[in-house]
């Protein structure tokens, strides 16, 4: 807690730099502006509104629950074109396709994730759901993620994520599937199931849990209040849940967003995404290295205006941080879970 010292992620193999005592330092840099509190409830002209038309010119229906739509701006189509040979092993390129979709959690831009009730945020973990599997009949990688918060490159205040399906698995996906087929390969046992039980054990890291789930600030984070939301059974994807994980799993997303939201006494921003075993062609193979989690990164260090940086140092060398794991879930821990507002 007092001196700077590496700390290894087995996950993705790499080392962070933990420097607990630099959190003391004055700071004068930048000073973030908090989100809005006058979010309207129904805007007209906010394309995610029921009701608003987007930027295609479609209609969106009256919707009163989760509502799916094609990106309007995919990063990805279905249809593109091969590249070109470059004719040199400096210069390559791969083909790359697939779908991108937007997902509304609620119809009321006002409404974020830890204010909803328990069945609006089962009604998103089963929309989910339902996407990975639709998506993941024909495509390798299915990711699922949410951006929220203009800090966190958000530019729609209504409550939103994404899911973007590829033809290939990305550079996060190949590294995690590498490093736990080689965990599950050398200790026989599912990297992230056996850390799990140490975390449950150990404790010290522990934000929150419960029958089937628990949320950690994980031994190698990078973020200062990052987490790792875990299942306790060996599950691979996300539709593999049962009725009851799903509950649980609202349950638990509510009590982890509602303590970030206390934490500073603002709407958190963040970005979270679901990983899990590849889908398409992995369907028919061996997947028991793959253990589902979700990734939090949230930016915010000292308070709702000062944030961490990555840059400098963490661009050029390695990831750094500047107060450990430990203070970081000790803190989060402590908060109430009822929220502020």
């Amino acid at each position: 807690a007092e001196h700077q010292h590496v700390r290894y992620n087995p996950l993705r193999d790499d080392w962070v730099l933990v420097s607990a005592h630099r959190v003391k330092r004055p700071w004068q840099g930048q000073l973030e502006k908090p989100p809005p509190e006058d979010v309207p409830r129904w805007d007209p002209k906010n394309p995610l509104c029921p009701g608003a038309t987007r930027a295609n010119g479609e209609v969106n229906p009256q919707y009163e629950g989760t509502f799916v739509f094609p990106n309007d701006f995919p990063a990805l189509q279905p249809d593109a074109p091969e590249p070109d040979d470059s004719g040199h092993p400096l210069f390559r390129a791969a083909p790359a396709r697939g779908e991108c979709k937007v997902m509304c959690f609620h119809p009321w831009s006002d409404l974020t994730l830890p204010l909803m009730s328990l069945p609006e945020i089962r009604a998103v973990i089963d929309a989910w759901a339902e996407l990975a599997a639709e998506l993941g009949a024909s495509y390798p990688w299915v990711q699922i993620f949410e951006n929220k918060g203009a800090m966190m490159g958000c530019s729609n205040p209504h409550p939103h994520c994404q899911v973007w399906a590829s033809s290939f698995l990305p550079n996060e996906a190949l590294l995690e599937d590498r490093t736990q087929r080689q965990h599950l390969s050398q200790h026989g046992v599912p990297m992230l199931l056996e850390y799990a039980e140490q975390e449950a054990r150990r404790k010290e890291r522990l934000v929150v849990e419960n029958a089937d789930w628990l949320v950690v600030v994980p031994y190698w984070a990078t973020w200062p209040y990052q987490t790792l939301l875990l299942p306790r059974r060996h599950v691979c994807r996300l539709q593999d849940l049962s009725d009851s994980e799903r509950d649980s799993l609202a349950s638990i997303m509510q009590r982890l967003l509602i303590k970030y939201d206390n934490l500073f006494e603002v709407s958190f921003p963040y970005s979270m995404g679901w990983h899990g075993a590849p889908t398409g062609p992995y369907l028919e193979e061996d997947c028991r290295h793959w253990q589902l989690h979700a990734h939090y990164y949230p930016p915010l260090l000292r308070s709702a205006t000062v944030r961490k940086f990555m840059v400098g140092y963490e661009m050029l060398a390695q990831v750094q941080r500047d107060l450990t794991p430990e203070q970081a879930a000790e803190r989060l821990r402590s908060l109430p879970e009822v929220h502020y507002k």
